[in-house]
């Protein structure tokens, strides 16, 4: 089902693990009503960097969400009101920065700067957006931190 000009619904509900594990990650159509919302804001995303936005994450039910490791029960990835995505051939902190001067026009509640020049971009819709600006790096034992600003 396309989503907008360059999105369509399998683009964020396709899961390696889900096909994997045979999770079903149907989504409902509110689902797919934040899966627009999130689709649009890409759109400017792509608009602006003038390349292609590659999605690795989108949708995620709530069976693969608790399969996924260090995934939150209040993720809004099980809502459909999150992305995780890089944009061919511009690094993640250049997008980070453009999302950050442009968030509250954007209406993103946050932006993080996923595991430095080798992750990616995850941006996250809420009704309240909180407009947090953060960066998700690897603590003591491997454990996913996250601090406030972009940082590797």
């Amino acid at each position: 089902m396309k989503l907008t000009r360059h999105f369509t619904s399998d683009e964020f509900i396709v899961s390696q693990t889900a096909a994997r594990l045979g999770i079903d990650n149907s989504p409902t159509p509110e689902v797919i009503a934040n899966l627009q919302l999130v689709a649009l804001v890409l759109e400017k995303v792509r608009e602006y960097f003038g390349k292609p936005v590659l999605v690795s994450s989108g949708y995620r039910s709530p069976a693969l969400n608790a399969a996924v490791p260090g995934s939150s029960k209040t993720s809004a990835h099980s809502k459909g009101l999150a992305a995780d995505f890089t944009v061919q051939g511009v690094s993640n902190h250049d997008v980070c920065k453009w999302i950050a001067e442009n968030i509250k026009e954007l209406d993103i509640d946050q932006v993080i700067y996923e595991f430095g020049v080798t992750g990616w971009v995850h941006i996250g819709l809420a009704a309240t957006p909180r407009y947090q600006m953060l960066s998700a790096i690897r603590g003591d034992g491997g454990k996913t931190v996250y601090v406030e600003g972009f940082r590797a």
